[in-house]
C-alpha cells in the first residue's frame, strides 16, 4: 500500500468512527426510552403522545436551525465551523446517555415533567453533533467512489453502534419489563448502569473521531460569504425537486427503522414469550441481522456501481417488504426462527442505511452547481426536519394501536388484541411505509445521463475553487 493510500484508508476510517456517538445515543433513545418511560416509569399513552410530539416539534426545528447556522458560521475558520460545534457537542452527548435514566421515579408529574426536559435537551444536543458530522461527509469525500467506499466505514461502525445500543441493554436489563413478579423498582437501575456503559464506550470510541477524523477543505471556507442567508437557503432548499422527493422516501425509511426497534423489546416479552431470566435471547435476533448487515455492505456497493445508486435502493427496500412478513406468523417459543428470518432483514436494512447519505450528496452537489456554495448542513438540517415528523407518525400509530387494543397503561399481562396489535406494528405498517418510500424512489430524478452531466459541471467548479485557494483570491 503506498502512503497515499495509507492515508486515504485512515481518512475514513477516522471519520468512520463518528457513527459511534452519532448511532450508539440515536439508537439507545429510540430503543429504550419509550419502554423504560411506559412500562418502568408508568407513564400512560397520552403522556407518551403528548411528550413525544412535543420533542418530534423540537427535533424537527432545531435540525434546520443549526444546520444554517453551521453553514452561515464566519466565526472559526482557522479552527473550522464543523469541528467547533462537534466538539461542544460530544461530552454532553455522552452523559446524556447517563441522565436519560435518572427519571426522580417519585411522583407521575414530575416524572412526566422530567421525561419532557430530558428528551428534549436530549434532542437539542445529539443535532449539534450529528448535523455537523453528516456535513462533512460529502465535503471530506467529494467523489461518488470516495463517498462509496468512505461509507463501508461508516456503515460498518454503525453497526457495532447498533450492537452496542440494541443487543448489549439486553444482557444488562433483565428483564426489560416488569413482569412475573419482577417490579419497576428492581430493574430501574439495570437502565441506569446500562446509561453509564454506553456512555463510556461512546466517550472512548468517539474521541479519536473529535481529535482526529475531522478534516474541512479550505475551498469551502468562504462560501458563507457567497451563500444566502437563513430565509433564503431555506427557500432553495424547499424548491429543490430531487431533494423534497428524497426526502419523502427518507422520511418513511426512518419512520420503520423507529418503529421496529421501539416495538422489538415489547414484541419479544409477550409474542415470543422469551422468559424474564432469558432477556438476552431477545438481542440474538438483532446480532443476527447486524452481523449479516455489515458484511452484506460490500455488495450493496456493487450493485450501486452495477445499477446505480437510486435503483439499488429500490431493490433493497422491495427486498425488505418481503422479509418483514414472517413476523406476523411467529408465536410463542419461536427465538430460532426469529432469528433466521431478522437475519435476513439484515441484508436490506443495510441496503437502506448505505444507500441514504449518497443519494442526499449528489442532491447537495447538484445544488451547488445551482448555488456556487457548498450547503450540506441547510439540506442535512431540512432533511432532518421533514423526517423527523415520522417520530410523530410512529408515536401516534403506536398510541393508536396500543390504544384500541386496550393497553393504554401498560399492564404485564395483555390480552389477545394486543398480540396482534404488536405483530401488526412489527410488519403491516412498516410495509406501507416502505412501499411509499419505493414509490417516490422511483421518482427521484437524479440518475444516469442528468447525474452524469451535474457531476462533470461540478468538477469544474470545484477546479475553480481550487485555483483561487492557490492563487489568493478568495
Amino acid at each position: 500500500m503506498s502512503q497515499k493510500e495509507g492515508a486515504t484508508l485512515k481518512k475514513k476510517f477516522l471519520f468512520g468512527l463518528s457513527a459511534i456517538p452519532d448511532q450508539l445515543t440515536y439508537q439507545s433513545f429510540t430503543f429504550l426510552v419509550f419502554t423504560f418511560y411506559y412500562s418502568v416509569i408508568g407513564l400512560n399513552m397520552t403522556q407518551l403522545w403528548i411528550g413525544f410530539t412535543i420533542w418530534g416539534i423540537w427535533n424537527a426545528i432545531n435540525d434546520p436551525l443549526l444546520g444554517l447556522l453551521s453553514d452561515r458560521t464566519k466565526l472559526f475558520k482557522k479552527f473550522g465551523k464543523r469541528r467547533f460545534y462537534i466538539t461542544i457537542a460530544f461530552v454532553p452527548l455522552c452523559l446524556l446517555m447517563i441522565f436519560l435514566y435518572t427519571a426522580p421515579f417519585t411522583s407521575n408529574l414530575i416524572n412526566f415533567i422530567y421525561f419532557l426536559i430530558i428528551i428534549n435537551v436530549n434532542e437539542g444536543v445529539y443535532t449539534l453533533y450529528s448535523v455537523n458530522v453528516n456535513a462533512l461527509f460529502p465535503e471530506m469525500f467529494p467523489s461518488e467512489k470516495e463517498r462509496a467506499s468512505a461509507n463501508i466505514f461508516i456503515k460498518s461502525f454503525t453497526v457495532i453502534a447498533l450492537i452496542f445500543a440494541i443487543v448489549v441493554p439486553t444482557f444488562i436489563i433483565t428483564p426489560m419489563v416488569p413482569k412475573n413478579g419482577i417490579t419497576a423498582t428492581e430493574i430501574f437501575p439495570k437502565y441506569i448502569i446500562n446509561g453509564i456503559f454506553l456512555a463510556i464506550i461512546t466517550g472512548c470510541i468517539g474521541i479519536f473521531f473529535v481529535l482526529f477524523g475531522i478534516k474541512e477543505r479550505p475551498e469551502y471556507a468562504y462560501d458563507v460569504e457567497k451563500g444566502p442567508g437563513f430565509v433564503e437557503a431555506a427557500k432553495i432548499t424547499l424548491k429543490n425537486k430531487s431533494f423534497l422527493i428524497f426526502v419523502i422516501a427518507n422520511t418513511f425509511v426512518w419512520y420503520v427503522f423507529g418503529l421496529l426497534p421501539t416495538i422489538f423489546p415489547l414484541y419479544a416479552a409477550y409474542v415470543l414469550e422469551i422468559p424474564p431470566e432469558s432477556t438476552f435471547l431477545s438481542g440474538l435476533p438483532l446480532i443476527a441481522a447486524f452481523i449479516v448487515a455489515a458484511f452484506t455492505f460490500p455488495i450493496h456497493r456493487k450493485m450501486g456501481k452495477k445499477f446505480g445508486f437510486r435503483k439499488a435502493f429500490i431493490i433493497s427496500c422491495i427486498i425488505w417488504c418481503f422479509t418483514m412478513i414472517p413476523y406476523i406468523f411467529l408465536g410463542s417459543g419461536d427465538i430460532i426462527l426469529c432469528i433466521i428470518f431478522t437475519a435476513i432483514v439484515g441484508f436490506p436494512l443495510s441496503g437502506a442505511l448505505y444507500y441514504v447519505d449518497i443519494l442526499i450528496s449528489d442532491i447537495i452537489d447538484e445544488d451547488e452547481t445551482k448555488t456556487g456554495c457548498r450547503r450540506e448542513g441547510s439540506y442535512y438540517g431540512m432533511n432532518a426536519f421533514i423526517h423527523r415528523f415520522s417520530i410523530l407518525l410512529r408515536i401516534t400509530t403506536v398510541a393508536l394501536v396500543f390504544t384500541g387494543a386496550g393497553w393504554a397503561e401498560y399492564t404485564p399481562n395483555p390480552n389477545i388484541n394486543v398480540i396482534f396489535g404488536l405483530k401488526s406494528l412489527m410488519v403491516v405498517f412498516p410495509i406501507l411505509a416502505i412501499c411509499i418510500a419505493i414509490i417516490c424512489l422511483i421518482k427521484f430524478p437524479l440518475h444516469g445521463e442528468r447525474l452524469q452531466k451535474m457531476r462533470e459541471e461540478l468538477e469544474k467548479i470545484h477546479e475553480n475553487k481550487r485555483a483561487s485557494v492557490k492563487d489568493n483570491k478568495i
